[in-house]
């Protein structure tokens, strides 16, 4: 009971801290632009607790915390309606998909900020280039290296992180490099040749070592921004590249996980401690912010996709078109929901416990 009390309040935490961030984009880039925000809302539903601001914008909380909404005035009005002064409507197409583009823009900051912070409070944990195993008949083995090298250089590339290595050695298949390293206090080289496997349609080089000593380093406020803007990045890329790879090849599905996941995730995070969390809903936002840029209609990145086509085309997209996209994009996410809800049941057993229910 503890565990689910606490995975509950954890996402909570975690949804309310994401809505509200990727609301906030969407909330300043409007007031930045002239238009009239009239309702700030985390959660859908039935109001639970609201207050009027001097803007004459309504903040609430709503019942159900599975998201959030801006309200704008003149949004989703018809091209003849008119246009008055500060409504969305009235704005022009560059306000739009500014406005519009601005929740998932406050998603990457908002990473970026919290892994700021965290690498300057707690530290950044990183893994020693110290090889604790070496797979028999990989390439490393075949080449000399034993579990305890301590990994100097890569192809004359000094290494610092266990990911460092990685890094050079994958952006190398089948290559001979050569590789400095300390053994018993004892520096030694051998040239070692790579070899390769596919990843996800792409051939990267490997040696079949494994690294698990890890440390914590606290940075300095510089050195933190730098590490952050490079964890941002390293997130936002391999975030992507798994979102081409599900969408192209199929690739992942089974891994898709939905709210309940997330919720247990969120209860096993909070239970290692602040960091871990705050680390978690970093990693979160990246994939918020680049799942809404995803060109669905409904998303973000679906009005922004109508935003380009009015751009080409010099005039708004039909609004039958709009409307039939719309409809699509939530029959989409609908059915997106529902699979990825069948998934977190099976993960946490319920599927296997209903079919051994009824035989």
């Amino acid at each position: 009971m503890t565990e689910t009390i606490r995975s509950i309040l954890a996402f909570l935490i975690v949804l309310g801290v994401l809505v509200f961030f990727h609301e906030l984009g969407h909330y300043l880039a409007a007031r930045a632009r002239g238009v009239v925000v009239e309702a700030f809302s985390i959660g859908f539903g039935p109001t639970l607790l609201s207050w009027k601001a001097r803007s004459g914008t309504v903040w609430k909380i709503s019942a159900l915390p599975l998201g959030g909404y801006v309200k704008m005035q003149g949004w989703g009005d018809d091209e003849d309606a008119p246009k008055l002064p500060g409504s969305f409507a009235a704005a022009n197409l560059g306000s739009k998909a500014l406005i519009v583009a601005a929740g998932p823009i406050a998603n990457f900051i908002l990473a970026f900020v919290l892994f700021t912070g965290l690498f300057v409070a707690a530290g950044q944990v990183v893994v020693q280039p110290i090889l604790s195993k070496v797979q028999p008949g990989s390439p490393a083995a075949i080449g000399g290296l034993l579990p305890g090298d301590h990994i100097l250089s890569v192809g004359g590339h000094n290494i610092v992180h266990f990911e460092d290595m990685q890094g050079f050695v994958a952006a190398h298949p089948d290559t001979e490099i050569l590789i400095t390293f300390s053994r018993n206090g004892a520096v030694m080289t051998k040239q070692i040749m790579t070899g390769h496997k596919d990843m996800d349609g792409d051939e990267i080089g490997m040696l079949g070592v494994e690294g698990d000593q890890v440390s914590t380093v606290r940075l300095s406020p510089v050195a933190a921004v730098t590490a952050a803007g490079a964890e941002t990045w390293n997130l936002t890329q391999e975030t992507a590249t798994g979102l081409a790879n599900l969408i192209l090849h199929g690739r992942g599905a089974h891994d898709l996980g939905g709210p309940l996941r997330i919720a247990q995730m969120s209860g096993k995070v909070a239970a290692l401690g602040l960091p871990s969390l705050v680390s978690f809903i970093a990693m979160l936002s990246v994939n918020l912010g680049l799942i809404n840029l995803v060109p669905i209609p409904i998303l973000d990145g679906g009005h922004l996709l109508f935003y380009a086509g009015e751009a080409v085309y010099g005039k708004p997209i039909p609004k039958r078109a709009q409307e039939f996209g719309l409809r699509c994009g939530f029959a989409l996410l609908l059915s997106l929901f529902v699979f990825t809800t069948v998934n977190d049941l099976t993960q946490l057993g319920a599927v296997h416990w209903v079919q051994h229910l009824f035989g």
